[in-house]
């Protein structure tokens, strides 16, 4: 019985995940990982415990999230589940990532990788190039970061998982922008698009980007607009921090069209900024 109602209780914790309750997640982990560790249910504790890891990367508690990353990992291995134990390794790299300690961040990465077959499973293999390349692209060493997204795009193209072929070259796009490598962002980004998934969330963040790419090539009109649309597709979503990072970009591309000395051909921005529009997400999806 101890089982069941705890299994039904870590599946709440994703449900308070996906919702951004992440307080609530953690007081449901603490207690089933408890109530695990009390029936002698080493599996499902360390699953707790992995959940629990990442509810605190979540809310910026790194080492806490780090220890228990440690503590799960050491149990799957003593139970041989090298899957799970892999996992626990890209979770762990993620954390030690996010805490700044990079070198650790890098061998927990390739530990991970190191511990799994070519073959059956490509999706954990996936994930660990991933977490390397924003190990390295923390690091400042750019081309080892645009190898490991390189290579995991190659994996995960063969079995269409869009998702991660959004974010993997989303994310590569923006390495790639950063860099003032304008053509190779654009290539990425096209393919990012591809995969959006009939996401309203993702396609914000293209049109967001696609502005970015468009201001570095002084195409100011057409990435003001395109930001105008990202900003209020975040709006309808009740995105307001990413909504609030589109409006402060958009400043920057006024104060771009007024040093470029184009004249602004009307107060559409001003009344964006204080009174944000409704666009009909549906009809974004479709263009």
């Amino acid at each position: 019985m101890i089982i069941i109602t705890n299994r039904v209780a870590c599946c709440s914790s994703r449900l308070f995940r996906s919702v951004g309750n992440h307080v609530e997640r953690k007081k449901l982990l603490i207690c089933a990982s408890n109530l695990w560790r009390g029936g002698g249910d080493d599996y499902w504790a360390a699953t707790a415990l992995m959940e629990l890891s990442g509810a605190n990367q979540q809310t910026g508690l790194h080492k806490e999230g780090i220890d228990q990353a440690k503590e799960a990992s050491e149990i799957f291995k003593r139970l041989g589940d090298m899957g799970k134990q892999a996992d626990c390794l890209v979770k762990l790299a993620w954390l030690f990532c996010w805490d700044k300690q990079l070198d650790a961040a890098e061998e927990a990465a390739f530990h991970a990788i190191n511990l799994l077959p070519e073959k059956g499973q490509q999706f954990r293999v996936c994930e660990g190039h991933r977490t390397l390349a924003y190990t390295y692209r923390s690091k400042g060493d750019t081309e080892k970061a645009i190898h490991h997204f390189e290579v995991a795009i190659g994996i995960a193209s063969p079995f269409d998982w869009h998702n991660s072929l959004f974010w993997l070259n989303y994310d590569l796009a923006v390495l790639f922008c950063d860099g003032d490598r304008l053509d190779d962002a654009q290539a990425r980004l096209e393919c990012a698009k591809s995969h959006t998934a009939n996401s309203p969330y993702n396609l914000g963040y293209v049109m967001e980007l696609q502005a970015r790419v468009w201001h570095g090539q002084h195409r100011l009109e057409e990435a003001k607009s395109e930001a105008l649309r990202a900003a209020n597709i975040f709006d309808k979503l009740g995105a307001a921090k990413d909504a609030e990072h589109c409006r402060g970009f958009l400043q920057k591309i006024e104060t771009s069209l007024a040093a470029s000395g184009q004249p602004d051909s009307d107060c559409e921005l001003l009344k964006m900024l204080l009174f944000p529009a409704r666009i009909d997400i549906d009809s974004s999806l479709a263009l």
